[in-house]
C-alpha cells in the first residue's frame, strides 16, 4: 500500500456504495439536527424520531466506514478518509449515550463533529476516490 495519492481504481460498485452510504450519514446527521430543534419546541413525536434517527446514525456511519476501508485498500490511497470515517463511527456511540443521559453540553458539540466529519468523507467520496 502506498502513502501517496491513489494508484489504483477502485470498483465502480464499491464507490458507489460509499458515496451512497456517505450521502445518507449526512442527511440522516442533518434530520437530526432538524429534530433536535423540534425537540426544543416540547414535540414528543420529534423526540421519538430524533431517538430512532440515532439507529440511522449509526448504521449509515458504520456502512459509510466499512465501504471507505475498501476503497483505501482498493486503490492503495492515503488512509485519513477509512480513519476519519472509523472515528465518526465511533463517535456515534458516546455521542447518543451522552444525548440518552441528558448531557447537552457534549451531546451537542460531538453532534457537530459528527457532522463535520461525515461531510469529508463525503466529499472524498466524490473527489480523492478516482485512481
Amino acid at each position: 500500500m502506498t502513502t501517496g495519492a491513489a494508484t489504483r481504481t477502485a470498483p465502480s460498485g464499491l464507490v458507489t456504495a460509499l458515496r451512497v452510504t456517505a450521502v445518507l450519514a449526512v442527511l440522516v446527521i442533518v434530520v437530526q439536527g432538524v429534530t433536535a430543534g423540534e425537540i426544543l419546541g416540547q414535540s414528543r413525536s420529534a423526540e421519538m424520531l430524533h431517538n430512532l434517527g440515532a439507529y440511522g446514525v449509526h448504521a449509515f456511519t458504520g456502512l459509510a466506514m466499512i465501504a471507505a476501508v475498501l476503497v483505501v485498500r482498493a486503490t492503495g490511497a492515503r488512509p485519513w478518509p477509512a480513519v476519519l470515517a472509523a472515528v465518526v463511527f465511533v463517535v456515534t456511540f458516546p455521542q447518543a449515550a451522552l444525548g440518552s443521559y441528558g448531557v447537552m453540553v457534549v451531546h451537542v458539540p460531538l453532534a457537530m463533529v459528527l457532522l463535520v466529519g461525515s461531510v469529508w468523507v463525503l466529499v472524498w467520496s466524490f473527489t480523492g476516490t478516482r485512481g
